[in-house]
């Protein structure tokens, strides 16, 4: 049998996760929140480049709200025509990447950060996530650390995305399945 052993918090608080310059941005990042938390709600352009002043790569004719909570703007990129709405949390720790003409909606909390259960000390962990172009990310999802979702796919409303989801796929439920094919009328 195996032996259970004991979380060891003060091994975690211990070691730096991540570099000086990090924490540099981190604070500078603090400063540039506000100016890009009270601009008026139509003010794309100008969150944007806040945006990209601290090294996002974000397209043209993107639409982010100022409720938006991203944490590090220069682990993210968002392709032309793209929309993430209100309230949405964007926890980039590791890289987030949103394709062209993807919508996520309101409330939407992408997570690409974690720790590994299996070590003792919980070290932490900063998978990428990849959210392809025409997606649709329903309110109130959750897109899980590491998760690729393919180009097309829609993750329903309250879906909790653990697992990768196929180009043009319909996914729905905690944990999400796969519904059905994703149908465009002409």
């Amino acid at each position: 049998m195996n032996e259970i052993l004991q979380l060891d918090i003060a091994e975690n608080r211990k070691h730096l996760n991540y570099s000086r310059m990090t924490y540099v941005k981190r604070i500078l990042w603090t400063l540039g929140k506000f100016f890009f938390r009270n601009s008026p709600r139509i003010a794309f352009g100008y969150r944007n480049a806040i945006l990209r002043m601290f090294g996002a790569k974000i397209g043209k004719h993107v639409h982010i709200y100022s409720s938006t909570v991203v944490w590090f703007p220069w682990n993210l990129e968002i392709g032309d025509w793209s929309a993430i709405g209100e309230d949405t949390l964007i926890y980039n720790l590791g890289r987030v990447t949103i394709g062209e003409k993807a919508t996520i909606s309101h409330r939407v909390h992408v997570c690409a950060g974690t720790h590994d259960y299996t070590d003792p000390a919980l070290p932490l962990l900063k998978p990428e996530i990849n959210i392809g172009s025409q997606t649709w990310i329903c309110a109130n999802a959750f897109v899980g650390p590491g998760v690729h979702i393919g180009e097309g796919a829609i993750v329903g409303a309250g879906a909790v995305m653990m697992k990768d989801a196929e180009a043009w796929g319909i996914y729905a439920g905690n944990p999400a399945k796969f519904i059905k094919k994703r149908v465009i009328k002409e």
